[in-house]
């Protein structure tokens, strides 16, 4: 994690934002929330269910730039809960201009996805789609929120006013094992904008993020600079990246998987670090 430490109480108003949210899904009697298995999706399932029962129905993409075991996971909690889950196919490589990498690349994604969502709703007689943004996600430049808004989704966590670290909070609270899970952010996303997008390149980075956190890292971003490498990590990533052996190890891995170059950012983790080339930072 890279928020704040998460306290152990959870406060008064972070429980006053509990309440709101959940009475913001009694109202709505009947969601399909998209569920991609990160903390804030997963939050906003397990309440949704908890508050409306057999009413909640999840939807998970299945695409490239979505990783093999964030799919996996989804799987295995919504059968855990005993909750409906679709997994909806979504090849973003198809639609018309994505694969060159613009700068509203999210924007074309999260229009295509959240059609189908908003179909398959459709068809299930549910008047409602819920997805799981929150109050935070409006301090970087994402176009996928117009989307969002566009279609008509209904963000319910960032309604009710709830932060990344309160989700973090009750997630830990509630016993979700999501609580100190890493961000995640889709893959074409380690692309810098402009470069073309592929599915060899969306697997370089898959592979190489997951021998990274097989490797015990716990927040890391392999950016793809044509063939070259970048690693972002935490403090703690960054301290294990001083271990001769360590990096030697990584070097091997990723040139198997076909990098020719490999850096540390000294920098570190952070989100969005992309956008930071863009001339104009939208809202």
């Amino acid at each position: 994690m890279t928020e704040k430490v998460v306290q152990d109480v959870v406060s008064a108003a972070v429980r006053d934002k509990m309440e709101t949210l959940q009475d913001l899904l009694r109202k709505l009697g009947r969601v399909v929330v998209a569920f991609s298995g990160g903390v804030d999706s997963t939050f906003l399932l397990k309440t949704a269910r908890s508050v409306l029962g057999r009413q909640v129905i999840a939807v998970t993409a299945k695409s490239c730039t979505f990783p093999r075991r964030e799919l996996e996971e989804s799987v295995r909690f919504a059968a855990q809960e005993n909750i409906e889950h679709i997994i909806v196919e979504s090849d973003e490589l198809d639609i018309a201009g994505f694969s060159k990498n613009p700068v509203n690349r999210c924007y074309l994604c999260k229009t295509q996805l959240f059609t189908k969502i908003r179909e398959i709703a459709e068809q299930r007689n549910c008047p409602h789609v819920a997805e799981g943004s929150n109050v935070d996600d409006g301090g970087d430049y994402r176009p996928g929120l117009q989307a969002i808004a566009e279609l008509g989704i209904l963000s319910p966590l960032r309604d009710a006013g709830l932060t990344k670290q309160d989700i973090r909070q009750l997630s830990r609270e509630i016993g979700l094992p999501t609580w100190e899970k890493q961000s995640f952010a889709c893959l074409s996303s380690r692309i810098p904008y402009g470069e073309e997008i592929t599915r060899e390149r969306l697997q370089m980075i898959d592979l190489a993020e997951q021998y990274l956190l097989d490797k015990g890292f716990r927040q890391v971003r392999v950016r793809l600079h044509d063939k070259s490498a970048r690693i972002e990590t935490d403090e703690a990533g960054l301290q294990q990246l001083l271990t001769k052996s360590v990096r030697e190890d990584i070097c091997r891995r990723f040139k198997e998987i076909g990098f020719a170059y490999v850096s540390a950012d000294l920098r570190g983790y952070r989100t969005g670090s992309m956008n930071e080339t863009l001339p104009i930072r939208q809202p």
